[in-house]
């Protein structure tokens, strides 16, 4: 079984930190146990990346706990996360942030 090392790109980490601040508005420690959630959900594409559907031009991991998806793509060494969005908001404004992303990091995720 290959693993890969996952990175987590700056508009990803910006998406945690989003949804962790909205969570701790709701109440104390949500927030926190999101962020171990959905990073545990990261953590676990250093093996199963790549089995998880595409949609809209990455890879898209479900998180358990949250309504949260996880969009990545995968290289041969490489997992990189591009969006943690909230499933929640309009199915365009998703299309359209998962378009910009995957235009700024210059890859055909198109497969």
């Amino acid at each position: 079984m290959q693993t890969r090392t996952v990175i987590t790109l700056d508009d990803a980490a910006r998406d945690l930190d989003a949804g962790k601040e909205f969570y701790d508005l709701q109440e104390e420690g949500i927030g926190l146990y999101y962020i171990d959630s959905l990073l545990s959900d990261i953590e676990s594409l250093r093996i199963y990346a790549g089995i998880h559907s595409r949609s809209l031009g990455f890879y898209r991991l479900l998180s358990k706990r949250f309504p949260f998806a996880i969009y990545y793509d995968i290289s041969e060494e490489f997992v990189r996360v591009a969006a943690v969005l909230d499933m929640r908001r309009n199915p365009a404004w998703i299309r359209q942030e998962l378009k910009e992303r995957s235009n700024q990091a210059g890859d055909d995720n198109s497969e």
